[in-house]
């Protein structure tokens, strides 16, 4: 019986990368998952694969920079699945890259609104969701950035340390209902974000790990699998990196 059974999870952003790595690791321990991405074709995809491996999932085209639809995608959750237990906020943008006076106004709104807008949206309304159950846990996407600076990218620098507050904030106010709250901060991972640079940008971003390496997204899962269950019990309001050692030196 898997750590999850009869459980109902979703996941943001799960058409590829971290987010399908964690819908993955869900679907393994018995979670019903709730697929949502702004990509159809790569949610549906995601879908496929879980339902292949014998889960149950279904998919639900979200924006998650607009509240309407955070409250949409947990009302079709709660209407196709009859309740969430679990919810990862991973849906993020890296943005553009320039120095804080160059950045532009539209770049910053956009990755405010996806990076941050976007988390707190859909806290919000899987909150209510999670209320009604008299339990929850929810896992926040954050960084290494939401603990140290990512030269260029003020707006990502500034939503993640955000989102480490917001964390801090909900694991205070709703420890008390049974509902945990904690966020995760990811080195840089093995991703398709990551394909686009060029193998020398690469090599330089694998030297700031001292474990040498660039991480994997299955490696993130495992511990945002660990904080969904309960074997994470005593656990909310934290910031837990998955790092290389990045932030070590």
């Amino acid at each position: 019986m898997g750590e999850l059974e009869n459980k109902v999870a979703l996941v943001t952003g799960a058409g590829s990368g971290i987010g399908l790595a964690v819908a993955l690791a869900y679907s393994r321990q018995g979670a019903k998952v709730m697929i949502s991405d702004i990509n159809e074709n790569a949610g549906q995809a995601a879908v496929k694969r879980i339902e292949e491996a014998g889960g149950t999932a279904a998919f639900f085209k979200a924006d998650s920079s607009l509240p309407q639809d955070n409250e949409a995608l947990v009302n079709a959750t709660l209407d196709k699945f009859g309740k969430l237990d679990i919810a990862c906020n991973n849906a993020g943008i890296g943005g553009e890259l320039a120095l804080t006076e160059a950045y532009g106004i539209d770049s910053w709104k956009k990755v405010i609104d996806i990076n941050l807008n976007g988390v707190f949206y859909g806290c919000k309304y899987q909150l209510l969701a999670m209320e009604k159950n008299g339990s929850g846990v929810i896992v926040n996407m954050a960084s290494i950035h939401g603990m140290v600076a990512a030269p260029m990218s003020s707006a990502y620098t500034a939503a993640k340390h955000a989102v480490v507050g917001l964390t801090k904030n909900i694991g205070a106010e709703y420890g008390p209902k049974n509902i945990r709250c904690n966020a995760v901060g990811p080195g840089y991972i093995d991703t398709p974000l990551l394909s686009q640079l060029d193998e020398s940008h690469k090599k330089d971003l694998i030297a700031k790990h001292p474990i040498g390496r660039l991480g994997k997204a299955e490696e993130v899962a495992e511990l945002v699998l660990f904080l969904s269950s309960e074997k994470s019990s005593f656990m909310t309001g934290g910031y837990y990196l998955i790092d290389g050692g990045y932030t070590a030196v």
